[in-house]
């Protein structure tokens, strides 16, 4: 688990193709690898990854084709930039918001515009998470845990303070970046205990119009 804080920006030093899936390797700049074993996790813009080799200025991990296809990484060139999160302990202070690193899918960046001394973006999230999606409501957006301003269907938007576009990846976000997008896990579990028993039922996705209004939750207008 994580905390969306990010505690430093790395590079993408090699990647290594090894069949349908890679090796990366990441320099990880000013993070503090002391505390940091082999197995440990890392969070790479928002994506869990487990550290399988370690060396003094950074760490290799495996990755799948899987997850090569549903996030940013497979798309990532030697020397980009990624944001870097070692896993929360118990003494932890948790500062941002209850991650996993399981990336839910990419979102788009359609705007962005200045807003006194802050960013504000707008982001397109893929259709079937818009329901998770809620204003001032957080999300981790490559790894970084925001709060949601507003949301207009499949489109939510955040303000971003100049700390954290230093800090962090975002402040190289443009018009058409694709950045990994991960729900609040509470929104997660919260579906699925609201459909109770249908949730053990083959084809039961999610909650839809349908069940809240057999459910009571919808009335007539």
């Amino acid at each position: 688990m994580f905390t969306g804080i990010i505690q430093a920006v790395g590079t993408l030093a090699a990647v290594e193709p090894k069949g349908s899936d890679c090796r990366l390797r990441v320099r990880t700049g000013k993070l503090d690898l002391a505390d940091v074993q082999l197995g440990d996790s890392i969070a790479v813009n928002g994506v869990c990854l487990t550290a399988v080799q370690l060396a003094a200025d950074g760490f290799a991990a495996d990755v799948s084709g899987e997850t090569l296809s549903c996030t940013t990484l497979g798309g990532l060139g030697i020397g980009d930039r990624v944001n870097l999160e070692k896993a929360l302990t118990p003494t932890t202070r948790l500062g941002g918001h209850l991650v996993s690193g399981h990336v839910d899918g990419l979102g788009e960046i359609v705007d962005r515009r200045d807003d006194g001394r802050s960013v504000r973006f707008t982001i397109r999230a893929p259709d079937a998470l818009a329901r998770y999606v809620a204003a001032k409501g957080s999300i981790c957006m490559d790894g970084v845990s925001l709060t949601v301003n507003e949301v207009n269907g499949a489109e939510y938007s955040v303000n971003v303070i100049p700390h954290t576009l230093e800090e962090t990846t975002i402040g190289h976000w443009r018009i058409g970046t694709r950045i990994n997008l991960e729900v609040d896990i509470i929104a997660r579990y919260l579906e699925r205990l609201l459909l109770g028993d249908k949730a053990a039922q083959p084809g039961s996705g999610g909650i839809s119009e349908a069940f809240l209004a057999e459910h009571g939750f919808l009335t007539g207008g």
